[in-house]
């Protein structure tokens, strides 16, 4: 039956209610298919053990209605459940125009901010049509399905409450393309890995407390990034280049990192990692993870000791959004399909210009830019953001145990 043929007809919604068991969707839809009716529509949840099935569908011919609301009472009443029917007319209300996704990050998730992230989708001129659970650890993820409201105007209403509602919240336009094959690049230091490479590097030459001070500072946004470098780089001359193997050792994975490199892969994103930091250390990460892109700056050695200069175009701001753009193209995959995760301000034109740029327990400054944030310590969560269920993600960790 076509959506015209059901605009204005006679329907009856089902609705079965009660515990869950193995046979109870083929069950209800054995005892209407005595009945010839076409199925408009079917919605199922099942929350903690207790089913709620909802059919909507065509009246029976030759008045055989009454029959059919005895049939589906009684055999409900054998599975020991509940069964409702409601006469009406056409199927459901058209959704609107305007289809967002929108993923909240809770830990805990509250019933407070709950309320809060429903009342503001309603003052935008949204409407919720379907919510869905993605995870329940490390954090409560879920996603709203909503439809009415264009997804910009959106984001702007819901992102600017997050931090003081104490969760995450990422909207991203509904379509086919979230799941198609895309690109996810990250920054290097403090977000795929815990460590400040330059730091690790310092700690060696005797200088760790001058280039941190200068590290931090450039992260807030007060240096411009490429003179610090260069500050930075110039106070490791002399290092042994042996050194290098030391630090490699040395680097600590974010929490969650390799789960959401392994997840991603399986679903055939490409992921890339682009840093300020050295290619000493990113080639490394780039073997080891098996990413398919990785660029960063390269620490001149000499005679087997570092120069205290880099050498080769600098990976600055503005070099890491161009690199997005060179890895996207090199991909083939278009600029608003690829995702952006870093934590600071020089990350920020690459996540501008993402189609979701992601701060990863990143600065105030780079949390109020981003298209959203997490702030939760484990790498993986950007998952959720991206639509992945934690059974997608334990999914993937199994196949890797075979």
């Amino acid at each position: 039956m076509s959506a015209s043929q059901t605009s204005d007809v006679p329907t009856l919604l089902v609705k079965i209610f009660g515990r869950d068991r193995p046979g109870i969707t083929a069950g209800l839809f054995d005892t209407l298919a005595a009945y010839s009716v076409d199925v408009v529509d079917i919605e199922q949840v099942v929350t903690r053990g207790r089913i709620v099935l909802c059919a909507l569908v065509s009246e029976p011919p030759g008045g055989l209605e009454g029959d059919l609301r005895a049939t589906v009472h009684s055999w409900a009443e054998s599975m020991k459940m509940q069964a409702e029917i409601i006469s009406g007319r056409g199927d459901n209300r058209p959704r609107g125009l305007g289809r967002s996704l929108v993923t909240v990050l809770g830990h805990p998730l509250t019933s407070e901010a709950t309320a809060a992230i429903a009342s503001r989708i309603t003052r935008a001129g949204g409407n919720i049509d379907r919510i869905f659970r993605l995870a329940k650890y490390p954090v409560t993820a879920v996603e709203f399905a909503v439809s009415g409201v264009e997804t910009e105007p959106l984001r702007t209403a819901l992102v600017t409450d997050a931090a003081r509602l104490g969760v995450d919240i990422a909207v991203v336009g509904a379509g086919l393309y979230r799941r198609a094959q895309r690109l996810v690049v990250m920054d290097v230091d403090s977000t795929l890995i815990q460590d400040e490479v330059i730091e690790l590097f310092a700690a060696h030459a005797g200088c760790q407390d001058k280039v941190t001070e200068v590290t931090e500072a450039a992260m807030r946004g007060e240096l411009d990034f490429e003179q610090s470098l260069h500050a930075r780089v110039a106070l490791l001359a002399g290092l042994d280049a042996s050194v290098v193997d030391k630090v490699r050792s040395e680097v600590r994975l974010t929490p969650g990192a390799r789960t959401l490199i392994r997840t991603l892969k399986r679903l055939g994103y490409q992921v890339g990692v682009v840093s300020g930091g050295f290619t000493q250390v990113t080639d490394d990460l780039k073997e080891r993870l098996g990413l398919d892109f990785a660029q960063a700056n390269t620490l001149e050695v000499v005679d087997g000791k570092l120069t205290g200069r880099v050498t080769g175009e600098i990976v600055d701001r503005a070099g890491k959004a161009r690199l997005l753009r060179r890895f996207a193209a090199e991909a083939g995959v278009p600029l608003s399909q690829t995702v952006a995760i870093g934590d600071g301000a020089n990350d920020l034109d690459m996540l501008n210009a993402a189609g979701l740029g992601v701060a990863f327990n990143a600065k105030p400054v780079v949390r109020e830019a981003a298209h959203t944030a997490v702030s939760f310590p484990f790498l993986d969560t950007v998952l959720y953001l991206l639509g992945v269920t934690r059974e997608e993600v334990e999914a993937a960790d199994t196949l890797d145990l075979v």
